[in-house]
């Protein structure tokens, strides 16, 4: 009798939600990402912050910042774990030529909106954004809010 495989859990591994609390989001690209083993295994334990993570680009590559991987208690003691080193994302020329014209002519910025498996590699999606003013998340907050409270009335008149 052959054994059954075990369902996959879901792909994603971690989300930056403040991100969609700080910026619009304008548009959306899919980069590969650049790790070293360590790193795999505590993204498969799901250690990882990306909440202050943002694209730059240096001679033609972009690297992830501020993203903080925990290294595993289990890794080796003889390798020097860095949880915050940049790491290269891997895009296609056109891809990455359209992110930076976007960052440096219209002023927008990029930032990382989650980290997802696909297949067995590690995947980043990152984001052309547009900063918030204070206001603009107040709306936001309002509008979310009313979205949920109709979303009651309506469920209540149904029962």
């Amino acid at each position: 009798m052959a054994k059954k495989k075990p369902k996959p859990q879901s792909s994603t591994i971690a989300l930056n939600k403040k991100a969609k609390h700080d910026y619009f989001i304008e548009d959306k690209f899919e980069a590969g990402l650049s790790l070293q083993g360590w790193e795999v295994k505590s993204l498969r334990e799901g250690k990882i912050q990306l909440v202050d993570s943002f694209v730059q680009f240096h001679q033609g590559e972009a690297f992830l910042y501020g993203v903080n991987i925990t290294p595993l208690k289990s890794a080796c003691t003889h390798y020097v774990t860095e949880p915050t080193r940049n790491r290269k994302l891997l895009l296609h020329s056109k891809e990455l030529s359209k992110i930076s014209l976007a960052v440096e002519a219209e002023g927008l910025t990029c930032v990382c909106t989650a980290l997802y498996w696909k297949k067995h590699l590690v995947k980043a999606e990152i984001a052309l954004a547009k900063g918030k003013k204070q206001h603009d998340k107040r709306a936001t907050l309002k509008e979310r809010d009313w979205n949920r409270e109709k979303q009651r009335i309506v469920r209540d008149d149904n029962r």
